[in-house]
């Protein structure tokens, strides 16, 4: 088999990696940079990239999420991309200075999941 064929024959899953964590041994001028930063990391800041979104509350400053899109070989499975998100995490958080405790990721595989689509007619709405 050709590299070129082995390459094709590899399955690749697109997974949605949520790491969370817990703010710990902050330094008083990350603490700062992150309150003043909060707005930016809000709700309305969730999304899933490859670089990693961070979200968190601005008080309590005790937990956070970051976002995460893995793409992996699919006989790697979720563990893996998990692992590879909670690997980014610390680099992201450990560059930025932040410290931290207690990376637990959740993993979705995008391309295993399930679509419930609704069938068969339209209800009229209920009175």
């Amino acid at each position: 088999m050709s590299e070129q064929t082995a390459e094709r024959a590899i399955e690749r899953h697109t997974y949605r990696v949520i790491v969370r964590g817990t703010w710990d041994g902050l330094t008083e001028a990350a603490r700062a940079r992150l309150l003043a930063e909060a707005a930016e990391h809000g709700l309305t800041s969730m999304r899933f990239t490859e670089e990693g979104s961070l979200t968190y509350e601005r008080s309590p400053l005790k937990h956070f999420s970051l976002r995460y899109v893995v793409v992996s070989d699919a006989a790697d499975g979720e563990e893996m991309a998990g692992a590879l998100a909670e690997e980014r995490a610390e680099t992201t958080l450990r560059e930025r200075g932040y410290g931290f405790t207690g990376l637990k990721s959740t993993v979705t595989d995008l391309d295993t999941m399930k679509i419930n689509r609704k069938g068969g007619r339209a209800r009229a709405p209920r009175a």
